[in-house]
């Protein structure tokens, strides 16, 4: 059956055309899971073992199996669109596109139906995922973050670090060519510091394969 993207009008959906990759927000964020609860305006994922609610409007793009066709029994009923809960249910498996803004709440810019895990073939290839938050702490071989996950809850996040990942931080380029190349994470990240982590998920390994600093963590003057 073939996939149909949506754009969102809060409790209905219109049909729109594929949106260019490089219209997503620069800083979203990616997170799979399962739908555990779906609201007018909001869907709440379950995120391994942490809930995760997305509130959702007119701009939220929405890709899932048989959308197209719920579209036109929408429109031959004379309705604006499907409701939300049409087109995905709870118990699917979703990938989510979505923003953070700085009172911690999370808006849903895109959510496309995934397999369920146990649907994923062995040789599909890791989907690339994204988590932004504040360092907790960092290692050589590890980095460890938390941040919001919606409606005033929070979340922490452990990465492994391994001889891919690639760190993005200011100067790191130049400390890195003065060291030969080489850098540790812990040489450019550090506690408290803003970052965006690019992932993948093999089985209960987190492991980044991009660490970008967006912002560095205040500088405590000395007493």
């Amino acid at each position: 059956m073939r996939k149909t993207l949506l754009a969102l009008a809060v409790t209905t959906f219109v049909v729109a055309g594929w949106p260019a990759t490089r219209a997503l927000a620069q800083d979203s964020n990616r997170t799979r899971g399962t739908i555990s609860a779906l609201g007018a305006d909001s869907v709440t994922v379950k995120v391994r073992d942490a809930e995760m609610k997305f509130s959702v409007d007119a701009k939220t793009i929405v890709e899932a199996r048989g959308a197209g066709t719920k579209d036109r029994q929408a429109e031959v009923a004379g309705k604006a669109g499907p409701k939300l809960s049409e087109v995905v249910k709870t118990g699917d498996a979703v990938e989510v596109t979505y923003v953070d803004s700085a009172s911690g709440a999370l808006r849903a810019t895109r959510i496309r139906s995934v397999p369920s895990a146990a649907a994923t073939t062995t040789t599909e290839k890791p989907s690339e995922m994204i988590s932004s938050g504040t360092v907790k702490s960092v290692a050589g071989n590890s980095l460890t973050i938390t941040g919001s996950s919606g409606g005033g809850a929070t979340f922490t996040q452990s990465f492994t670090i391994d001889s891919s990942t690639r760190v993005m931080a200011k100067g790191a380029g130049t400390a890195a060519a003065a060291k030969g190349g080489k850098l540790v994470i812990t040489e450019a990240v550090g506690a408290g510091d803003r970052v965006s982590v690019s992932f993948h998920e093999s089985g209960n390994t987190l492991t980044a394969s991009d660490v970008r600093v967006t912002s560095k963590a205040p500088v405590r003057s000395k007493p």
